[in-house]
C-alpha cells in the first residue's frame, strides 16, 4: 500500500503513520523528522533548512522532493510504504504523481486526519522534547512521569524543551500555511477518488487508528 496521510501540524499524522508502518510491514517516511535530524546533526542539508522550520514555513519543494525521491528507490519501499508530512503543497503531489507514474506505480490512498485549529494550537504549544534522546512528550496527553521538566526515560533525564517551531505564535504561523497551502492537496486527491477523511474529534489515538486501519484494509481487500 502506497499511503499519503494529510493533516494540519498536530493533528497526528506521526502517530498514526507509525501504526499503520508496523501494522502493513511497509517504511514510515517522514520527511519532519528527517529534517529534524539533519537540524540536530548541523548537517549542510539542516542548515539549509534551519531557517524554514524555525519560523514555521515550509521548506523549499524542490529540496523536499529530491530528498523523498531519493527515499522512495530504497529496497524497502518497493511493497508500499506511509508518507507523513509530504506533499504539503499542491506542486509537490503533482511531482509525487510523476515519480511514481515514471517507475509505474500509483498512490493507493490519502487519508486527511481533521482536527479543529484551536485543537491543534493547544497539542502543539504543550509539546516539550528532550534534547539529549529524542523523546517527544506533552503536557496535556503524555507528560513525563516527573516534574515535567525532565525526560523520564530510562539512563536519559535530561531537561525538556519547547521547540523553536512549538510556540503560540509560530504554531498559528504554520496554521495559516497550511490552510493556504496544503489544503489544496485534499480538493486535488479527492477529484481523484483518493480521499479518505477521519474525523478526530475528541476522539484518542486508538480510536483514530481503528477508522484509519479500516480504510486502508478495505482498500487492501479490493
Amino acid at each position: 500500500m502506497r499511503i499519503v496521510l494529510l493533516g494540519g501540524p498536530g493533528a497526528g499524522k506521526g502517530t498514526q503513520a507509525m501504526r499503520l508502518a508496523e501494522e502493513f510491514g511497509i517504511p514510515h517516511i517522514s520527511t519532519g523528522a528527517y529534517f529534524r535530524d539533519q537540524l540536530e546533526r548541523e548537517t549542510e542539508l539542516g542548515e539549509r533548512i534551519r531557517v524554514f522550520m524555525d519560523t514555521g514555513s515550509l521548506v523549499p519543494d524542490e529540496l523536499t522532493c529530491e530528498v523523498v525521491e531519493s527515499r522512495l528507490k530504497e529496497p524497502d519501499c518497493v511493497r508500499g510504504y506511509v508518507l507523513d508530512g509530504f506533499p504539503r503543497s499542491l506542486p509537490q503531489a503533482r511531482i509525487l504523481d510523476q515519480l511514481l507514474a515514471a517507475r509505474g506505480e500509483t498512490l493507493d490512498v490519502a487519508i486527511d486526519l481533521e482536527v479543529p485549529d484551536e485543537e491543534i494550537i493547544a497539542r502543539l504549544t504543550a509539546r516539550r522534547t528532550c534534547p539529549a534522546c529524542g523523546k517527544i512528550f506533552n503536557l496535556k496527553f503524555d507528560p513525563p512521569t516527573s516534574d515535567g521538566k525532565r525526560c523520564d526515560r530510562t539512563g536519559c533525564d535530561g531537561s525538556l524543551v519547547t521547540r523553536a517551531d512549538d510556540t503560540e505564535e509560530t504554531v498559528r504561523e504554520r496554521i495559516r500555511i497550511y490552510h493556504q497551502t496544503t489544503e489544496p492537496i485534499i480538493k486535488y486527491y479527492k477529484e481523484r477518488g483518493l480521499l479518505h477523511i477521519v474525523v478526530e474529534g475528541a476522539l484518542g489515538p486508538d480510536e483514530v487508528f481503528d477508522k484509519v486501519e479500516e480504510v486502508v484494509h478495505s482498500l487492501s481487500r479490493t
